[in-house]
């Protein structure tokens, strides 16, 4: 979790100058605070992350402590497939992460049901990696996705517009969730070669065969 350290710095002359940082660490932010309160001359110290939230130091302390036992070091693959026959879509998702000292890769999919296009269907696959997270408790953490949607990926970041009502619609509920959670996201576009567990999962639930498995990885995995 990166973070700003904003504080008003009194100088020998009792002149105040508010000061921001550059964006930090959120454990190293907390020992460069305390750093500055031991000068004498910290008037006020707060801390804002990326989504512009207000952290106090004991606030920000208390989250770090609540979220050391959780999953962090996030990094997501997602894809979605269609059936243009049946016009069914599924979706399928790798998640990487750190939590207690341990690593672990949590793999799902899921069928997606009466779609439209392909590309209403990585759309989908995005929100259904959303729901996976809320459903391991992230917050407030950075979390990096990976696809071969580049669309996608390019109109999450803002990169690119779009106009289409219907893949607006994903977005807004997507972003809606980003905020709600409190996530920081990295947009990664790669290879379809580079996603073919994702793609692999997805091909899956199209067949009827969902997936979840979770599997605590070795130094080498």
């Amino acid at each position: 979790m990166d973070v700003q350290i904003h504080w008003t710095y009194i100088t020998p002359k009792k002149q105040e100058a508010f000061l921001v940082s550059d964006w930090v660490d959120a454990k190293k932010a907390l020992a460069l605070a305390d750093d500055f309160e031991k000068t004498g001359r910290t008037k006020t110290v707060e801390f804002v992350d990326r989504n512009g939230t207000v952290w106090s130091k004991k606030e920000l302390q208390k989250l770090l402590e609540e979220i050391a036992g959780e999953p962090h070091e996030i990094v997501v693959y997602f894809d979605g497939g269609f059936d243009h026959e049946t016009s069914q879509g599924g979706a399928g998702a790798v998640v990487y992460y750190k939590q207690n000292d341990h690593r672990y890769r949590l793999r799902a999919n899921r069928r997606l049901g009466e779609i439209k296009s392909n590309n209403e269907a990585e759309y989908a696959a995005f929100w259904f990696v959303m729901q996976l997270l809320e459903e391991l408790g992230v917050h407030h953490l950075p979390v990096t996705f990976r696809g071969d949607s580049h669309v996608v990926l390019k109109q999450l970041s803002g990169d690119w517009p779009c106009f289409e009502d219907d893949f607006n619609i994903w977005l807004d509920r997507i972003e809606a969730k980003m905020r709600e959670l409190h996530i920081e996201p990295a947009y990664e576009p790669i290879s379809r070669k580079q996603n073919k567990e994702a793609d692999s999962l997805a091909r899956q639930a199209l067949e009827g065969r969902i997936i979840t498995s979770r599997t605590e990885l070795t130094e080498k995995g």
